[in-house]
């Protein structure tokens, strides 16, 4: 099945032929539905601290940035590009009337003149049609505009990546989602020195704008906030792309009959965080962004779940140093147990049947991995993924985030779970990724490899199935221990389309 022209493709992307059969294996045999214990909610493996536990945790967040050892980097996935943002806009370029007929299309030039790259389509319909917006407006020429906006010949917002678009208005200029994320990492991410890390996962074709961008912006918001960035960029890896399959589940081949390959999906970002140098990494999605009259809550919250985690990570390691030294008495095992079931929500009915020995192990395997806690928002009714309480391959059940794709939906409990749930998961993320001895966790070895999944796609006009790899937040955190905290709305901004610019908390 294997050729020598599959196998020199194999070897230039770093994947194993293993690996491939693997993946292979995949398609046929599917992936498991996850059992679910239950959606998690407020006293059920959500956290809602007091007023007074929430001053505790932003003064443990201050005194850890306050000790110059710790390294903080905020970790933003940019690579996706924004077509989908204006899949309407596209769609009205192709559609065969002229004028705008949906809500949609009707709302996106009702609104044009407050949209913060006004200015740049307008240079641009200037440059093309010698005439601009206001002109054009009034002479019904509309698609001319959407063109100007979309294409590459005016701003190509239709191929470029969310982070390089104008977003937010400021008196001083427009900003893109990654100044936002400069002056977030300089407002909760800022270490002792006046250092600031921040990496962005980009793809390829466009790292050199992003590195640009950031060359010309940075100076200016190191001077107003009297710190030093440091931008760093990585790419998914080739060795995480995943094979495509027919229908039949053999390899799906190109027309010149090389191996399809794809990229994994976010899950493949797991690597470029595992080449994180840190004690503490923030994650948020680049488009989750508000302008600074709103980022208040954003930044003290952040601080919040900061807090909680390394409050978290400081009774763990004083647990796992005593579990290390061999001296530890009976009730102190059984305050680790306590420990792991009500602050980790971690529950395996066998631990009852556990000799002392056995359970020092099971506690020691438990407490000695990687530790996120993720801030999640109430729910209303946005698509995305949610917190569960859900049952890992050893027996126990533990938070994990799902996606509608991972629970059977034809099981009518577990879909009344899913539609129940309280909350929803807006992507806030504060992870931290070294062991007690203060060596890196090895991530990969983390992940559940049974929490990819299947899409349906098409290429060359021929339907092939890929295949997805356990969602960064997902599967890919499966086996680290999760805290869930509520945050409230106001964090939660993402940018779907193009007409979410419009709304109050991106003007």
């Amino acid at each position: 099945m294997i050729n020598e022209n599959d196998k020199a493709l194999l070897a230039a992307k770093g994947i194993t032929e293993e690996k491939l059969h693997q993946q292979l294996e995949c398609f046929q045999k599917g992936f498991p539905f996850l059992r679910l214990h239950a959606a998690a909610g407020i006293g059920k493996g959500i956290l809602q601290p007091s007023e007074t536990d929430a001053e505790a945790y932003l003064k443990a967040w201050d005194a850890y940035t306050d000790d110059a050892s710790h390294r903080i980097v905020k970790f933003v996935p940019a690579s996706g590009a924004a077509s989908r943002m204006f899949k309407n806009m596209f769609a009205f370029a192709d559609a065969d009337y002229d004028a705008p007929q949906t809500d949609f299309e009707k709302t996106f030039f009702e609104k044009i003149h407050s949209a913060a790259f006004f200015q740049d389509l307008n240079d641009a319909c200037l440059r093309l049609h010698g005439k601009d917006i206001d002109a054009l407006l009034a002479e019904g020429a509309y698609k001319p505009i959407v063109k100007a906006m979309l294409g590459s010949e005016g701003l190509n917002y239709g191929a470029l990546p969310k982070g390089l678009l104008k977003f937010h208005n400021y008196p001083e200029g427009a900003r893109t989602p990654v100044e936002e994320h400069l002056v977030e990492g300089a407002l909760y991410a800022r270490q002792k020195d006046g250092s600031v890390h921040i990496h962005f996962t980009v793809s390829p074709e466009h790292r050199a704008l992003f590195e640009k961008l950031v060359a010309e912006v940075a100076p200016a918001y190191e001077k107003h906030f009297g710190v030093t960035y440091d931008v760093s960029f990585s790419e998914q890896k080739p060795s995480t792309d995943t094979v495509a399959a027919n229908p039949d589940n053999t390899p799906f081949r190109k027309e010149d009959g090389s191996l399809l390959f794809r990229p994994g999906g976010h899950g493949a970002l797991i690597e470029n965080l595992n080449d994180i140098k840190a004690d503490v990494v923030f994650v948020k999605n680049i488009d989750n962004v508000v302008p600074d009259k709103l980022k208040e809550d954003t930044v003290k919250n952040k601080r919040l779940l900061a807090g909680v985690l390394v409050s978290v990570q400081k009774k763990v390691f004083a647990y796992l140093e005593k579990l290390d030294s061999g001296r530890y008495t009976m009730d102190e095992l059984r305050e680790m147990l306590q420990f792991v079931q009500k602050e980790l929500c971690t529950k395996n009915p066998e631990t009852k049947m556990l000799e002392d020995t056995e359970l020092a192990i099971y506690l020691e395997q438990k407490l000695n991995r990687p530790i996120r806690v993720c801030g999640m928002v109430r729910n209303v009714g946005e698509p995305g993924g949610g917190p569960f309480l859900a049952y890992n391959p050893d027996g126990t059940y533990s938070p994990q985030i799902l996606e509608s794709s991972q629970i059977d939906m034809n099981d009518a409990e577990k879909k009344a779970m899913f539609e129940q749930g309280t909350h929803f998961n807006p992507v806030d993320l504060v992870c931290a990724i070294k062991d007690f001895r203060g060596k890196d966790f090895e991530l990969p070895a983390f992940v559940d490899p049974q929490t990819g999944f299947i899409s349906h796609k098409s290429k060359d006009g021929k339907e092939l199935k890929a295949l997805e790899l356990p969602g960064l937040w997902n599967g890919a955190m499966s086996n680290w221990n999760t805290v869930f905290v509520e945050v409230p709305l106001s964090t939660f901004n993402p940018v779907k389309t193009v007409n979410d610019l419009y709304r109050p908390q991106h003007q």
